[in-house]
């Protein structure tokens, strides 16, 4: 494998400072973007890791199947890039488990070349993309960054929202009223608010919530916590008790901005 002279480049320059990438890439919940690499090649994996913190990921790596899911379903990441052959448990069967419960996250297969069955069963089982061995630090991050542009979870960042003459600033985490006065916001508010309105109008259920905002793994998870949350923040945000929610509720699916929410970017 040519990895490591590939990405040698890219370790002359870390270890110089900074790069034109070095910038730390951040989700829609503000929060540095987090990649989970599931690679059994110690170099390859070494590889991967250096490139995607070149690109400003946190990245997390791992070289076993079983392990790698675990670390998916226990940590809350971005993108997970999945080889195919691994020891515990084969990238295959990683993705059906990845699905089952975290059905939106982002998964790039590594494939060898000229893999084709490799590369048409993991689309056909839910992955987003695939790279190909070898392949070069720039093709890598071009395709990630894709994929996150694309990705339900990952939509573009808010800053800001307007809600009937009120401004809800996300950064400073407060509610401004058109007379001046001001409802604070606590973190978790502010989150749930940029969470819902980075996705865009898509229905957000309680699971990805409290996976994506709480870092909690939902599988097996009994709590009212989203739902009380939610009722505490439409509180927060309307202006009269008559006034109708800025979240709504969308039955047997989950959440949901009003469409009267304006989102600003920042």
């Amino acid at each position: 494998m040519a990895y490591p002279g590939r990405y040698g480049e890219i370790r002359r320059r870390r270890a110089g400072g900074s790069g034109p990438l070095a910038a730390r890439a951040t989700s829609s919940t503000g929060c540095q973007t987090t990649i989970l690499v599931i690679e059994d090649d110690e170099a390859i994996r070494r590889g991967l890791v250096d490139a995607l913190e070149y690109g400003g990921y946190t990245v997390l790596g791992c070289g076993d199947g079983r392990r790698g899911l675990a670390l998916a379903l226990e940590t809350p990441v971005d993108l997970m890039l999945l080889d195919v052959m691994l020891p515990g448990m084969e990238g295959f069967d990683v993705l059906r488990e990845v699905r089952l419960s975290l059905p939106t996250l982002p998964v790039i297969m590594v494939t060898a070349r000229g893999a084709e069955e490799d590369r048409v069963r993991g689309l056909r089982d839910g992955a987003d993309d695939y790279v190909t061995k070898p392949f070069s630090a720039r093709e890598l991050l071009a395709r990630v960054a894709a994929v996150l542009r694309r990705s339900p979870e990952r939509p573009t960042d808010v800053a800001t929202l307007r809600l009937d003459g009120r401004t809800i600033d996300l950064e400073r985490r407060e509610v401004a009223q058109p007379d001046g006065t001001r409802r604070a916001l606590s973190e978790r508010e502010a989150a749930i608010l940029r969470y819902l309105a980075a996705a865009g109008g898509r229905v957000v259920d309680r699971d990805e919530l409290l996976h994506r905002v709480w870092g909690l793994n939902p599988r097996g998870l009994t709590t009212r916590t989203v739902d009380m949350q939610i009722a505490r923040l439409r509180e927060k945000l309307a202006a009269a008790a008559d006034d109708p929610p800025a979240i709504l509720t969308v039955r047997g699916k989950g959440y949901m901005l009003a469409e009267r929410v304006e989102v600003t970017p920042p």
